[in-house]
């Protein structure tokens, strides 16, 4: 069940974005160090109802945020949706790395595609890391478009691959 994120669970989706991050790492993929996200991001985005967790009974698996705030660098991207559309944005999707590749991850953009179209958002936005393949080709699969890339203040080694979907054609 996809439901929004509670305060409750703030320590519980710390620890599943800390065990994602430190995945990843072990991968060769460092998109998220042990400072990202933080305790301040994730009590943000459950203050501003805008995180949801999957859960399996009580158990956090996975989580994304939605919302409408763009990195400064998406500025640089030429966007399929003009200045005057509905973004919705695409930021921490994250599932637990014993549970990955049991289509969370899928879920999760399902529910985030169903809320875009219910919301009546014109596109959905993301980046994802260009040294995380399995991310781009799960975006590409899902018929998001590459626009190219920005280098994220926080990230400046490897560039982020900025990515849409336009919805209600």
């Amino acid at each position: 069940m996809i439901s929004l994120g509670l305060p409750h669970e703030i320590d519980a989706i710390i620890a599943l974005t800390k065990r994602c991050g430190e995945h990843m790492r072990k991968n060769g993929i460092d998109q998220w160090d042990e400072d990202y996200p933080d305790r301040t991001d994730i009590e943000n985005d459950i203050k501003t109802e805008t995180l949801f967790a999957y859960r399996d009974d009580e158990t956090i698996i996975g989580i994304v945020v939605l919302n409408e705030s763009q990195e400064i660098e998406y500025d640089a991207i030429n966007w399929l949706t003009d200045s005057k559309s509905r973004n919705l944005v695409v930021h921490r999707l994250a599932v637990d790395p014993d549970r990955q590749g049991k289509g969370i991850a899928r879920m999760l953009m399902d529910h985030t595609e169903d809320y875009a179209r219910q919301h009546q958002y014109d596109s959905i936005r993301l980046d994802t890391f260009s040294q995380n393949p399995r991310n781009q080709r799960f975006y590409t699969n899902r018929g998001y478009t590459d626009l190219g890339s920005v280098f994220l203040k926080y990230k400046k080694e490897h560039p982020y691959f900025c990515y849409e979907l336009l919805l209600n054609q």
